[in-house]
């Protein structure tokens, strides 16, 4: 009897004992961290999204949910995003608020859960060039792979993956015959387990995970990223560069340092902020950048222009190492180049832009009869004066008329010293003499 009382006491403390425990595992249960996917993929977004999931990982996040509307972007950076998702160890999940194409599908297929909101779609993941083209079948090849590997490490039906990057997997049913991209619509997603639900707001999806709205924590990208974006955007970096390059030679045909000069240099530091900013370019693309500028400088000063093509292609190297592509950003730079030599030509030629500088290094001024220029004095007077031959005329030497020395030259033949002569051509600074006969001195 006694042995039962006291387990009837210990059991009636269980309420209490679970009182004081389920507040403790509350406590535990950390926040939900939401980061929005918004805009173009590329390495900008890469690294707030490397920034988010560290924050979310230090502050030991329960879940993190991603609020996906993109058109697509950078293969390379989706790619790299895919890495910090498969590598966190925090749950994670994709939330579809508009769109997920391209490199938004990818990236929301490598979470562990996608939700949709009701208007959204996903999917339309072809490889395309930054010129609008379709990509080689290499790059092609491997996006395909990428795609159907994403969806099968999370257990999703590949099929549907590689019909949203190849076209020619033939699914008519959902809007998708040969030939097009497969795009999925929420409930085309739910119905092919690449959706686990539709809900109306990000509250909705994260009560459906069992968190509740008061747990969630927004990480917002800084003003920096955000610039950092903007800057190394692909539809930007031309631009930028073509603004640094007109305005350094604008610089140079206007007196002093003005307006287009910082313009320039402006330019050019927000390019390079924006992309180190962004983790594309370097401490060594910095040097050479800083390298090339000084070689530039130093060409005003020496001969020989070794220093300014070695500072031209030093600012050049700097330049394709900071960018996101090699070939995409010579191709900003030969945009950049024509702009500046179409402008270089209409500042020259057209508007007649003048400065010190030029004026130096160029001869503007000209000679002419009509300002009462001459090249030489004809000395007409000359003709039929006699003198002497001072030194041998073979043909050309001087000779002495009227004690005034000048240069003269035979007709060909070869005249002695102390030979008599006489004047019969005068062209130019060119005087023809001839041998006097002995009957013309006569």
């Amino acid at each position: 009897m006694e042995m039962q009382k006291k387990w009837k006491n210990l059991l009636m403390l269980f309420p209490f004992l679970f009182l004081f425990i389920l507040p403790t595992s509350i406590e535990a249960a950390g926040d939900v961290y939401v980061v929005p996917v918004e805009e173009t993929v590329e390495k900008g977004m890469a690294s707030f999204i490397d920034r988010a999931i560290t924050e979310a990982e230090e502050a030991e996040a329960s879940q993190i949910v991603f609020e996906i509307d993109t058109p697509g972007g950078r293969v390379d950076a989706a790619n790299e995003i895919g890495e910090y998702l498969t590598n966190t160890e925090i749950p994670t999940a994709a939330y579809v608020t508009s769109r997920a194409y391209s490199a938004g599908s990818y990236i929301a297929l490598n979470m562990d859960s996608i939700f949709m909101k009701s208007q959204a779609t996903m999917g339309a993941s072809g490889v395309i060039n930054s010129d609008g083209t379709a990509a080689d079948k290499k790059a092609q090849s491997a996006w395909i792979s990428a795609m159907t590997a994403a969806a099968e490490t999370n257990g999703r039906d590949p099929l549907y993956a590689r019909a949203m990057a190849d076209s020619s997997v033939d699914l008519p049913e959902f809007g998708a015959p040969e030939g097009e991209f497969l795009t999925l619509t929420p409930q085309e997603a739910e119905e092919v387990g690449y959706s686990d639900g539709t809900f109306p707001d990000t509250e909705t999806v994260v009560e459906e995970l069992g968190f509740e709205a008061s747990q969630i924590q927004r990480v917002e990208p800084t003003f920096s990223e955000n610039l950092a974006r903007f800057l190394t955007n692909p539809a930007v970096v031309p631009i930028l560069l073509s603004l640094a390059s007109l305005g350094l030679i604008a610089e140079i045909y206007t007196p002093g340092f003005g307006v287009p000069g910082i313009t320039g240099l402006l330019s050019l530091l927000l390019f390079f902020y924006g992309h180190v900013i962004a983790g594309l370019a370097g401490l060594e693309a910095i040097i050479l950048l800083v390298v090339g500028v000084g070689l530039v400088i130093a060409e005003f000063f020496l001969p020989g222009g070794i220093a300014g093509i070695g500072g031209a292609v030093a600012i050049v190297a700097s330049l394709l190492m900071s960018g996101q592509d090699v070939g995409y950003m010579a191709f900003s730079i030969g945009i950049a180049l024509l702009v500046t030599i179409v402008a270089s030509v209409i500042l020259f030629k057209f508007v007649g832009f003048q400065n010190n500088f030029f004026k130096k290094i160029i001869l503007s001024d000209a000679t002419n009869t009509s300002e009462g220029y001459v090249s030489t004095k004809t000395r007409l007077d000359l003709i039929g004066k006699e003198g002497k031959s001072i030194t041998p005329l073979r043909p050309s030497g001087s000779g002495e008329f009227e004690e005034e020395r000048l240069d003269v030259v035979s007709e060909g033949d070869f005249i002695q010293r102390d030979e008599s002569i006489k004047i019969v051509k005068v062209e130019g600074s060119r005087i023809v003499v001839r041998k006097v006969q002995e009957h013309e001195e006569e």
